[in-house]
């Protein structure tokens, strides 16, 4: 009898329960539990049950039951998976006597036998066969899953063949050419070129027959394409013979010093993406993409999910089965790093699904040079699949069978489930961390063992001679052949002039083409016809009137129509406005962060729940019939994971907007990593193009350290050339034309807006319909309220404090300073801002305002940009924190700030606003003796 969900983790007490209403009324359990039961016939017939014989034969039923669920729990923890170590020792062990079973029992049969699929058996076969199922080279964990019918199919795979394949010769063979070309390329390159990092797979070769065997399987059972993320341990491996990367290539790499024109700074060879289609073992073409990576092991597990998720929607009609993820871990990075888990709790949430993700672990039991038993707490490093109820594999690495058995069985799950499978293969790491890491100062003992260990190749090349499959001279022969190819290949590797970096996803990004400085400068219309847009504020503030909304949802309708009405758009209206544009005209829009559908300050509120249900309704879904999607998502508290992915949706989905939104623009740090290895220089060093755009809530309004800066400093020291925008808007219009200016011009950049907080509400940031009908996106905002030829005061500034600075000049009608707002910092708009200075000729004091501290902000980035022009910076005192913690404090700070602009002057016009008219013809050291406040605190 198979093994089914009706018996479960049930222990005897329960049992024997089940067996009272057996013998009361059969028909009430499920059919099987009579199967089940009638297996004690067996014992009626040959014991009196009324006996102490007959009833300690039926107990033992039942212990041999609880026997056959420890191998099931347990087993994995007794397996023979470890190529090089002994295991640690754990108990209690698998001994029956553990479970009130002896020796006397060995040669009884027991109807439990029925549970493995087996019949009635002797406890001698069905301990046997347990052990072999769960003891041997494969250790299976998968008894915590919830879902019996999943515990129930992968019973079914494993143990009616006791986990052990049954492989024809020709696949056999297979596997070993796959073992052959892994081993001889890194033995290769080891003495082609000596020395020379390449992080090699040596020790885990097995890996390359397991991949191989994944790809085949994929495409028998439907698979077209395959998103691979790994770090750099076995790369150059999996480049030549999974991806099918030229060899001549990849030689060149080695010695090459300059790359081709498309690539300004390029990478490691071992950080390198590449894509290519390969057919499989029935004729099929299946598309393979390995994402370039950097050496922050497992940040590219979060990018590939993003690029699954993109390719499922728009690629594959949201077809779970066409595409899979596969992620290539190292042990210690599994074990430790944090996105691991960020990345796993996504794995079903509906906005970040992929279907279920394949896991490969190369086991090296080491960590650079630390001992697995000082790198991690837990007993696996793959533990963390547990969180997900993922089934968890462990494989010898020298059984190379055993792991392609395992690979089939992870793809058929992973198919029929759409979830994810681990794969811990244990290994060995044959060299130190590179090849010219001594590993012996750390791990003498182990590495004594490894230097005498044979690799999988011969392992394999031993077993398939003894079977008969291959002679010896076959497989020298084999080997030596492609020694051969290889050496061949180095020669054509010689001819080749520059290392090309093939852009990874091309098919994509065809008819984009990379930015420079100029393109940027270029205006691009992004203005909509006013009936239009008239429309589309309709659209997005219709409120459907066969659903019933949460009251305060119908005022803040109201509201937004009123505005419209008032030709007064706020934040909210302008930004809805941009995505139902876009998503008219067929640009597919996403945005997610977290609480994004209200918004972390409830102005944005692109969902309605519907009342008295947990039903949304999505007003931007509703703009038209032919319409682009338009999805908003409540993302997991994550920033890195999160970041990541939706750098790797933006990195598929080309032709859309794709947004993050950070809670507080602060809170972005906690993803730096993707922030400076992808965001900033991804197309230095990969000739990768992308336009994700984040939101970070940022300025200064006496919430504290935490919830005041975005840190735009760090930002505006990544920038170069055209790698990425900063920008810091602060009219609802020109956020409108700069969302669609992201997509409307023939390239793509990062944006990094400074989204505000206060002006979200502020009654001053409003514009006008006629706004958002002509005109395009602001590098640069002159003041409109001076007279020009008055002006002594020039000030620059950037974003909210703008409006402190309104605030004070309407006081003083202070028509003789100028207040310009620098809405794009980067790429800086240097040509506007100096025609800017040079329009206002009689100025004598030309200042920038923020309301950061001086080491932080725009300032130092400012001043770089500027320094011909010896601008005096108004700021808060240099401090290691971004703001003070009393809302007070802030409060005298600001002023302070403000108060510096405007300040009276102590000159014949006492007490008086004289606009620096007393300084006029005097020295610039003389403004500075009368007039120190504007400069030092």
């Amino acid at each position: 009898m198979d093994r089914l969900s009706f018996l479960g983790n049930v222990e005897i007490d329960s049992l024997e329960e089940q067996y009272q209403k057996y013998l009361s009324d059969p028909e009430s359990l499920g059919k099987d539990w009579q199967r089940f039961f009638q297996g004690f016939e067996f014992a009626r017939k040959n014991f009196d049950t009324d006996s102490s014989v007959g009833a300690e034969y039926v107990d033992k039923e039942f212990k041999v039951i609880n026997y056959i669920l420890a191998f099931r729990k347990r087993g994995h923890l007794f397996t023979k998976t470890n190529p090089v170590r002994s295991r640690r020792k754990y108990f209690p062990t698998l001994d029956i006597e553990n479970y009130d079973l002896s020796g006397k029992d060995l040669d009884i049969e027991f109807q439990a036998g029925n549970e493995i699929g087996l019949g009635q058996l002797s406890l001698r076969k069905i301990k046997e066969h347990l052990e072999e199922t769960y003891c041997s080279s494969i250790g299976a964990e998968y008894m915590f899953i919830r879902e019996d019918i999943m515990v129930k199919w992968l019973q079914k795979k494993m143990e009616p063949v006791k986990n052990k394949p049954d492989f024809d010769k020709a696949t056999k063979k297979r596997i070993y050419d796959h073992l052959m070309r892994a081993v001889g390329f890194e033995r290769f390159i080891h003495n082609k070129f000596v020395g020379q990092k390449r992080f090699s797979l040596e020790g885990a070769e097995s890996i390359i027959p397991a991949l191989g065997s994944l790809i085949d399987k994929g495409a028998e059972l439907g698979v077209d394409e395959f998103v691979i993320g790994m770090s750099h341990r076995g790369r150059l491996n999996v480049l030549a013979n999974i991806m099918n990367k030229p060899y001549e290539n990849i030689f060149k790499e080695f010695t090459a010093d300059k790359y081709d024109d498309s690539i300004s700074l390029g990478d490691v060879k071992y950080h390198l993406g590449y894509s290519n289609s390969v057919k499989a073992l029935n004729g099929k073409e299946v598309t393979l993409n390995l994402a370039p990576n950097p050496s922050h092991l497992e940040t590219v597990s979060s990018i590939i999910q993003g690029i699954t998720h993109a390719e499922i929607k728009h690629k594959y009609n949201s077809d779970l089965n066409k595409i899979i993820p596969v992620v290539i871990h190292g042990d210690a990075a599994i074990a430790s790093q944090g996105i691991v888990y960020e990345v796993a709790q996504m794995s079903q949430l509906p906005g970040y699904r992929t279907g279920g993700t394949i896991h490969f672990v190369i086991n090296n039991q080491i960590g650079f040079t630390t001992n697995y038993l000082e790198g991690r707490s837990s007993t696996y490093c793959t533990d963390v699949g547990k969180v997900i109820k993922a089934p968890i594999f462990h494989v010898n690495g020298d059984d190379t069978e055993a792991l392609v058995f395992v690979t089939n069985l992870a793809m058929e799950y992973r198919q029929r489930f759409h979830r994810d499978v681990f794969i811990d293969i244990l290994a060995y790491r044959k060299f130190g961390h590179n090849e010219g890491d001594e590993p012996r100062f750390t791990q003498p003992l182990l590495y004594k063992e490894i230097a005498r260990h044979p690799n999988p190749r011969d392992i394999y090349a031993e077993k398939l001679i003894k079977s008969g499959i291959c002679s010896n001279a076959d497989i020298k022969k084999r080997n030596a052949d492609f020694n051969s190819l290889l050496e061949s290949k180095l020669n054509e590797s010689k001819k080749i002039e520059k290392v090309k970096i093939q852009r990874f996803l091309s098919h994509e990004w065809e008819g984009y083409k990379f930015a420079d400085i100029a393109k940027t400068k270029r205006i691009c219309n992004t203005g909509i016809k006013k009936d239009d847009l008239l429309k589309l504020a309709e659209r997005i503030n219709h409120m459907p009137e066969d659903k019933k909304f949460f009251k305060k949802i119908g005022k803040l309708i109201t509201d937004r129509k009123k505005m419209i009405e008032s030709d007064s758009v706020d934040w909210a209206i302008a930004e809805q406005l941009a995505y139902a544009s876009l998503a008219k005209e067929g640009t597919p829009v996403r945005l997610s962060g977290q609480d994004s559908e209200r918004g972390t300050f409830s102005h944005r509120h692109a969902s309605w729940i519907i009342e008295d249900t947990d039903k949304r309704y999505y007003p931007l879904q509703h703009i038209s019939s032919e319409q682009a999607d338009v999805d908003v998502y409540n993302s997991p508290l994550s920033e890195y994971a999160v970041l990541g992915f939706e750098y790797g949706y933006s990195l598929s989905v080309a032709k859309g907007l794709t947004i993050w939104e950070a809670q507080f623009g602060d809170f972005y740090n906690v993803a730096q990593v993707i922030v400076d290895q992808y965001i900033s220089s991804a197309e230095d060093k990969w000739g990768l193009m992308n336009g994700l755009v984040l939101y970070l809530p940022h300025g200064y309004e006496g919430q504290g350290p935490e919830h005041s800066s975005a840190r735009m400093e760090r930002f505006l020291t990544l920038c170069a050339g055209t790698n990425m925008q900063v920008v810091n808007c602060t009219t609802p219009a020109n956020l409108f034309h700069l969302l669609r200016r992201q997509i409307k011009r023939d390239f793509r950049i990062p944006l990094v807006l400074f989204s505000p907080k206060s002006l979200l509400r502020h009654p001053e940031c409003r514009s006008g319909i006629d706004e958002f009908v002509s005109g395009h996106f602001q590098n640069v905002i002159d003041d409109d309220n001076v007279l020009v030829n008055d002006v002594k005061r020039l000030v620059f500034c950037s974003g909210k404090i703008y409006y402190d600075l309104l605030e004070k000049k309407k006081e003083y009608d202070a028509t003789d300073i100028a207040i310009v707002r620098i809405e794009q910092l980067h790429p800086f708009p240097l040509q506007e801002v100096k025609n800017i200075i040079y329009k206002y000729h009689n100025t004598l004091l030309t200042l920038w305002v923020q309301e950061e501290p001086e080491n932080m902000g725009a300032w130092e980035y400012i001043n770089k940009n500027l320094r011909e022009f010896d601008l005096e910076p108004v700021t808060r005192l240099a401090s290691g924190s971004p703001a003070v913690g009393l809302h007070e404090l802030h409060t005298i700070g600001q002023n302070e700030i403000i108060n510096k602009v405007f300040r009276r002057c102590d000159c014949e016009l006492q007490n008086k606003y004289c606009g620096l008219q007393c300084v006029i013809g005097k020295s610039r050291e003389e403004i500075k003796k009368q007039h120190r406040y504007i400069f030092d605190d």
